[in-house]
């Protein structure tokens, strides 16, 4: 339905009357403070920064990251819920900095329902309609239309106190796409759900988006909802995109520790280790043991010149192997999962987590390191 650009976006809160800094002003080789990981500036608290990202036509985005990232702001952002302080928003073509929210064709599913208690479901779907004058016929069309895709059509008559969490999310849902809007916004529709219906629900979500034509948004902290709904996901921290790609590429190719340690459950295990450079091969040393790294790994690393150095090991639980040599580890908690054993160890003076049967040695293959600098964090390869 539509294309979303997002140019240099930026979001700076002012102070507030008496909030302004008491410090004198920064001197121009000063670098801006930080306050809870955001910029702290003469303009004010910046939220988002340097933001930029091409939304394809019926792309499901999703924007992921811990609290105060700067994702929901965002989404608000497109929405015309906060004033944009900077760059440039585009939703098909069309700059939308000024343009006023009930007038950029879009629609936002907001984490806690904002049902109204008073009317019915059915109600609650039809009310943006009958504000637009909407003929009665084609309402009852769209709302029984969108009932039935969410499979809440024995509900219509019923209040939303009289309906579970699940249940009034549809509704909410439902409300939202009866409008037929170019760009759906849903800002962490699943967070008040238990582990259930959560999982429930994003199967629901994945079946709404192959029914409707429509560009998805979609905030969320949980990176298995961004895994599994995403076309792409953007990780975000303190305001600044840190990756933008596939779930795969960035699970197999993280830019940095940040994503590094973000994405994947259980966490990806960290060690200090040694990255040697032997001609044009390329080694990691840690715990006694030496890898190579893989021929895709070695390329890349030789394409951008990097030398030995000292550098923070990635591996995967998932990508650890058992063998009579390796790094010694010893086995703390052992929690049993169904089909394998998640083993809390410490080794090389370091917590890690093995998806393995329990045993106290454990070594990985080179294609599954990742090597990050010490000084920038970066993933070297890349």
């Amino acid at each position: 339905m539509a294309e979303v650009r997002l140019v240099n976006i930026k979001k700076v809160y002012p102070f507030v009357s008496g909030e302004q800094k008491k410090s004198k002003k920064k001197k121009a080789d000063e670098p801006e403070k930080k306050k809870v990981n955001l910029q702290i500036t003469d303009e004010g608290v910046v939220a988002v920064q340097e933001f930029n990202l091409d939304i394809k036509d019926k792309e499901f985005i999703v924007l992921v990251g811990p609290s105060g990232c700067g994702k929901s702001t965002t989404l608000r952002m497109v929405a015309g819920l906060e004033e944009i302080s900077g760059g440039e928003l585009y939703i098909d073509g069309k700059l939308m900095n000024d343009v006023a929210p009930k007038d950029r064709d879009i629609a936002m599913v907001f984490q806690n329902y904002a049902l109204y208690p008073h009317m019915t479901v059915y109600d609650n779907m039809a009310f943006s309609l009958k504000l637009r004058h909407t003929p009665k016929d084609e309402i009852d069309k769209k709302v029984r239309e969108a009932a039935e895709i969410l499979d809440i059509t024995q509900y219509l008559e019923r209040k939303p106190k009289a309906l579970s969490g699940g249940q009034r999310q549809r509704v909410a849902i439902g409300r939202a796409i009866v409008r037929d809007p170019k760009v759906m916004l849903m800002d962490e529709p699943l967070s008040n759900l238990d582990a259930k219906l959560r999982n429930e629900m994003r199967a629901e979500i994945i079946k709404l988006r192959q029914r409707i034509n429509t560009t998805f948004m979609y905030v969320t902290h949980d990176q298995t909802e961004a895994m599994t709904l995403g076309d792409r996901i953007v990780i975000m921290k303190d305001g600044y995109i840190q990756q933008i790609g596939t779930p795969q590429d960035v699970f197999n190719h993280p830019a940095n520790l940040f994503v590094a340690g973000f994405i994947g459950m259980p966490v990806m295990n960290f060690f200090d280790a040694e990255l040697k450079r032997e001609g044009e091969k390329f080694f990691v040393e840690v715990g006694g043991i030496k890898v190579e790294l893989s021929a895709d790994k070695e390329e890349r690393l030789l394409k951008n010149d990097v030398q030995s150095q000292a550098i923070t090991l990635g591996v995967r639980p998932e990508h650890t192997d058992v063998s009579d040599e390796g790094i010694t580890a010893r086995v703390d908690v052992a929690e049993m999962m169904g089909s394998s054993v998640h083993l809390h160890v410490n080794a090389n003076g370091r917590d890690v987590i093995i998806i393995v049967p329990t045993i106290d040695i454990f070594t990985f293959d080179g294609k599954v390191a990742h090597v990050f600098s010490k000084e920038t964090e970066k993933n070297l390869e890349f």
